[in-house]
């Protein structure tokens, strides 16, 4: 199959596509946060050591990703991918069998490796839809990758209070087993390209350095008790970071095509992710830790798991209601991208200003919903516009890479802010308060940075790999 030739049934491979690309947004996400409590519990663990659940799914995922995108620029991208879901089916086994919690532990990883598993979708419908239908499809993977967890996390929540934390897993092994089962049929084969070698040296760089960036943006406690071992290890793993690049530069075969990364669409785009992204999940983590805070605390709602989970539907929903829209003025990135963090700018300064009501959070989280959509459906399009199709999942993995950066220093920044605002259990209000106007100037920045970054959409223009 050449690289323009579409598949016989495009809609059957959309559908499967779209399916598998929520099923890994709920499985890794929604089997994360809402069941810290609740794996703690069961296994007789600190919520500390419950956190790992969460956090090695996302770390898994974060170095697969690049590698996968390397792996599924060449002729087994099918193979990749069967091999991947039927990794995601161990890991989901692992989840529900009543064995010890180090196990629980690696199931969650091996779920989390599936993450990379986006871009490959993304690279499949490139290569085998036609341009609209592929554009549709893309916006759609990017936004199931972030909206996608309003959706489980509800759904996980009442499960585990009705039937306890293996349920939840259940459903987990059901859903990816499904898709494993599914891709055999629906898959097609990648269209014959040179085999491509992995860059071992790079894989295992990147294996190091990123964890311990996204680990230590993440320790908010380390930040605050000891300063100078977090200062310490961000430089040790930006400094790898640099060697990395250099060396993804002069090797013939690298894990990442740095070259590609020079175009001054795909670098803006990528700048932009970062920025964004800290204000996006900024205000996401602000608006669930908030609802759930007890009355008692002099605010906030007191809303258990499965209400807390309700309050992010409208995130979800508006979220693939604007990935929907997108895609008609895909020739229009930057206005796209200007208007979602106008959005997002917008659901900052209602929750800055308004939150005595719980309807107050709910419609700055959709706002906020309907903004991030817009904006992960927008960005594959500026990417990609300038990005040969072999190197579709490797350009989308460095932007994802960037996105869980950018969503990870968000995270971290308002834990950092809240803390300071903390003298017994609960912070004091005044935090959001000063959080949310943070975020209201970061998101004022993004919103320059989006007006001065070459943005322009190339005229249905391809860069070569020599730039």
């Amino acid at each position: 199959m050449s690289a323009t030739q579409v598949v016989a049934k495009p809609r059957l491979l959309v559908g499967f596509l779209a399916s598998v690309g929520l099923i890994l947004s709920v499985v890794i996400g929604s089997l994360g946060a809402p069941l810290i409590t609740a794996v703690a519990q069961q296994y007789d663990v600190s919520l500390a050591a419950s956190q790992w659940t969460l956090t090695l799914a996302l770390l898994a995922g974060a170095v697969a990703t690049p590698v996968l995108g390397r792996l599924g620029s060449g002729p087994r991208r099918r193979t990749v991918m069967l091999a991947m879901l039927g990794t995601g089916v161990v890991g989901s086994l692992l989840t529900v069998l009543p064995l010890p919690f180090a196990f629980l532990l690696i199931g969650r990883a091996l779920q989390g490796s599936g993450l990379g598993l986006i871009v490959l979708m993304m690279a499949v419908a490139r290569d085998h839809l036609d341009e609209r239908l592929a554009a549709k499809t893309i916006a759609l993977l990017s936004v199931a990758s972030t909206a996608g967890i309003g959706i489980g996390y509800p759904l996980s929540g009442l499960i585990t209070d009705v039937a306890g934390v293996r349920a939840a897993y259940g459903l987990g092994l059901a859903v990816t087993a499904a898709a494993f089962a599914a891709a055999f049929f629906a898959l097609p084969q990648a269209p014959e390209r040179p085999p491509v070698r992995l860059d071992v040296r790079g894989t295992i760089l990147l294996a190091i350095a990123l964890p311990a960036l996204l680990l230590v943006i993440g320790q908010t406690s380390l930040w605050q008790h000891h300063l100078a071992v977090a200062s310490a290890v961000l430089i040790g793993a930006l400094l790898l970071l640099a060697g990395w690049t250099l060396l993804e530069v002069r090797i013939e075969n690298p894990l990442v095509d740095i070259r590609l990364l020079r175009h001054p669409a795909v670098a803006a785009a990528n700048v932009v992710m970062f920025t964004g992204g800290i204000g996006m999940y900024l205000l996401f983590s602000m608006i669930t830790r908030y609802v759930q805070t007890p009355s008692a605390a002099g605010y906030g709602f007191g809303l258990n798991t499965f209400e807390a989970g309700v309050v992010l539907v409208p995130f979800s929903v508006l979220g693939f209601v604007a990935g929907r829209i997108v895609p008609r003025w895909r020739d229009r990135p930057r206005l796209l991208l200007a208007a979602s963090t106008g959005l997002v700018l917008a659901a900052f300064v209602l929750f800055a200003t308004a939150r005595s009501h719980l309807v107050e959070p709910i419609v700055a989280n959709g706002i906020l919903g309907f903004g991030v959509g817009a904006f992960s459906a927008a960005m594959p399009g500026v990417i990609l516009a300038v990005t040969p199709k072999a190197e579709t999942a490797s350009a989308m993995s460095v932007n994802a890479v960037v996105r869980s950066v950018g969503f990870s220093t968000g995270s971290a920044l308002g834990g950092l802010i809240l803390a300071a605002h903390t003298t017994g259990v609960f912070p004091r209000e005044s935090g959001y308060g000063t959080a949310a106007w943070i975020g209201v100037a970061a998101t004022a920045a993004t919103l320059l940075i989006i007006a001065v970054l070459p943005l322009k959409r190339a005229e249905r223009q391809e860069v070569s790999a020599d730039g």
